[in-house]
């Protein structure tokens, strides 16, 4: 139950944290979209598996019957093609960190310059290849950002095609060109109005378009013989030969390399660049100081989110591990423990209890958790600890009359203080807490206090289910304390190392409370530290499961945050109070070991690393098959949990105290049915 505590530590509004993570994931999105767009938005079909389509009424008849490298400017479009005996080669895609070095040392060998379509992307991936084609001799020119589509794609497109293709060559090898290939071409004779289109705009961009005039269809790997048939010239005409040093298995093209090249020259052929071979000036110029460090900045961001989506792929692993290994250990502890419910403890318990109920302004459930206790099959006392309540609280419960039911006013000290002042006020050896808005049923004192029977047990936890089910949000509730607190405790009660009795439903040894000085008001979550505290004394803590209590759950999102928020937090500050139990002997060291180490990786670690799924997923329904994306997400309640773990370790690092956030009550439970009060 939420209250404030008397001692409140000056409060500093977290609000420099959300502008962080506001940042960060500004940052993130940007890396992302940018690592989607160059990696799965084009370029999975290889050159010549698009085919043109449409008429070509506005192409120039003179560019259709032309050479392959076209001026198509607003004046009188102009192509031009290779000289007679002159072959240039041309190799597209890369370049590529397996095939485009086996190309160069090749061509080394036989003494032949050639031309290099490279994808900036690939560029930007390998610069140290594009510089060497440079170094080397051979000509190197843009095949756009991303192998797309220029022909289809929008104006807005192929202008960020052409601009980033060429920043990037600047920016790896400090050089420019004028000299472009799109994407999925062919020869002239091939183009269509979308084509010319596409090719005006990449003249205004100030490239010439080179095309080819012979296809090796070296992608379609038809076998080395049939690549060598296909790039052999018909006649003495010279020739813009298609190849490709990237893209899948080149292998078949090196072969074929290794026998065209010898074949080429013994007809009397000669190897040229594109611009040698149609004898026009150099295409490619010293790229400007300010235009290389653009281009080198464009390289960087892209390798950072090529960096920053490893990075998520390796935590989308780490938390896809612990989600798997929480599931196993849950399930196998759920059914070894279910193997136990014949389990005795020893003796039947059966003297009274005290049980005790903290009370803060709880006017509109309390009437009916008082009347549940003393509906009970077993022996008790209640004692209703009014922590200054101003809403009549304590006066409701006077006014029952109830028998065996006593009622202490205190000045608002805190619940750790009010449940203390309890304490001191009951008769009997076995204790039990209870939240002001649970509702027990009639057998759960009787059962909760049962394992007592055993002279180890120090503490039991009751198995408290969520009763205002009938929102969305009380039904997520439900099914996480049905599939998550329940059988977590159940774990935790095989490896005997408990660290939550929930406030709402537990039962205490005094002896033990006493032991360690009662309950302590350092942390706000009173009922983890109490649990510990008493762990590390070398009390076993179990669960009875069969000792059920209604517990009133946040009705609202914001109610359900605040609540969680200090579950969090308190949990946090419990732990690194305890946190010298990882290196005790005996049963401290058991619980520390055992249950400090699961609260970190499961209830910490893993709630920090949820957020990745769901990077993951907006990455993957942009860029990837929502198909097999959405089935990761649990929309709304899972982001709500685990933004409030990330909100609680920010406040635990930035060194802020958080105050008691006091619940609202809606008094939706009733009393169960049961015997007549005597």
């Amino acid at each position: 139950m939420a209250r404030p505590v008397a001692r409140r530590a000056k409060q500093v509004p977290l609000r420099t944290h959300w502008i962080v993570l506001t940042m960060l994931l500004v940052c993130l999105a940007t890396m992302l979209l940018l690592n989607g767009y160059t990696h799965h938005m084009f370029g999975a079909a290889p050159d010549g598996a698009v085919q043109p389509t449409g008429g070509a009424a506005t192409v120039p008849r003179s560019i259709i019957k032309g050479g392959p490298v076209i001026d198509a400017g607003t004046g009188t479009p102009r192509s031009v093609a290779a000289h007679p005996r002159t072959i240039a080669l041309t190799f597209d895609d890369g370049p590529d960190p397996v095939w485009t070095p086996k190309v160069l040392d090749l061509l080394r060998e036989q003494g032949v310059h050639a031309t290099f379509f490279v994808v900036g992307t690939a560029v930007a991936e390998h610069p140290a290849l594009a510089r060497r084609i440079v170094a080397e001799g051979h000509q190197i020119a843009v095949h756009s950002f991303t192998h797309a589509n220029l022909t289809t794609a929008a104006p807005w497109r192929r202008s960020l095609e052409l601009r980033q293709s060429q920043l990037i060559l600047a920016g790896a090898t400090g050089v420019r060109t004028t000299l472009l290939r799109p994407p999925y071409s062919s020869e002239p004779s091939a183009l269509t109005d979308r084509d010319w289109a596409a090719l005006q705009q990449i003249r205004a961009a100030g490239y010439l378009s080179v095309l080819s005039s012979q296809d090796s269809e070296d992608w379609r790997r038809p076998g080395t013989e049939q690549v060598i048939a296909n790039s052999m010239p018909r006649s003495t005409a010279g020739q813009l030969l298609l190849m490709h040093d990237a893209g899948g298995d080149r292998s078949q093209t090196i072969e074929a390399l290794e026998k065209l090249l010898p074949r080429l020259k013994a007809r009397g052929f000669r190897f040229a660049t594109v611009s040698d071979a149609v004898g026009l000036p150099d295409p490619t110029h010293q790229a400007g100081l300010l235009e290389r460090g653009r281009g080198l900045a464009v390289i960087g961001v892209m390798r950072a989110s090529d960096a920053v989506l490893t990075v998520i792929t390796w935590l989308l692993y780490a938390a896809g591990a612990l989600s798997v290994l929480r599931a196993i250990t849950t399930v196998i502890a759920a059914r070894r423990h279910a193997r136990m419910r014949d389990w005795t403890w020893g003796p039947p318990v059966t003297e009274p209890v005290s049980v005790i109920v903290p009370a803060y302004n709880e006017s509109a459930g309390i009437e009916a958790a008082i009347r549940s206790l003393v509906a009970s099959d077993h022996p008790l006392e209640v004692i209703v600890v009014d922590d200054g309540s101003t809403d009549g609280t304590a006066d409701i419960v006077e006014a029952l009359r109830i028998p065996g039911v006593r009622v202490i006013r205190q000045p608002n000290a805190g619940k750790p203080i009010a449940l203390n002042t309890g304490l001191r006020a009951a008769r009997y050896e076995l204790i039990v807490m209870v939240d002001g808005d649970t509702v027990f049923e009639t057998d759960a004192v009787r059962k909760l206090i049962q394992p007592f029977g055993h002279p180890g047990i120090g503490a039991v936890s009751g198995n408290a289910k969520v009763g205002n089910r009938g929102g969305l949000i009380g039904r997520w509730q439900h099914i996480e304390y049905v599939i998550g607190f329940n059988l977590d405790r159940r774990l935790f009660d095989l490896a005997e190392c408990m660290p939550t009795v929930p406030g709402a439903v537990g039962a205490f040894r005094r002896t033990a409370l006493e032991r360690i000085g009662g309950l302590s008001d350092v942390t706000l979550a009173e009922d983890t530290d109490l649990t510990m505290a008493l762990c590390r004394d070398g009390w076993r803590v179990v669960y009875e499961e069969s000792a059920v209590a209604w517990t009133e759950a946040p009705a609202s999102l914001g109610a359900l945050w605040r609540q969680r928020y200090r579950w969090c937090y308190g949990t946090l500050q419990a732990m690194w109070k305890h946190r010298s139990a990882l290196i005790q002997r005996g049963s401290a060291g058991k619980f520390g070991r055992r249950g400090l180490t699961y609260l970190m990786l499961f209830q910490v670690l893993l709630p920090l690393l949820a957020p990745v799924v769901d990077v993951f997923a907006i990455y993957g329904l942009v860029f990837l098959n929502p198909v097999r994306v959405l089935p990761l997400q649990q929309f709304v309640y899972r982001q709500l949990m685990y933004l409030v773990v990330i909100q609680s370790v920010f406040t635990a690092l930035a060194g802020t105290r958080l105050r008691w956030q006091r619940m609202e009550r809606y008094g939706s439970l009733q009393a169960p049915v049961g015997p007549e009060v005597r």
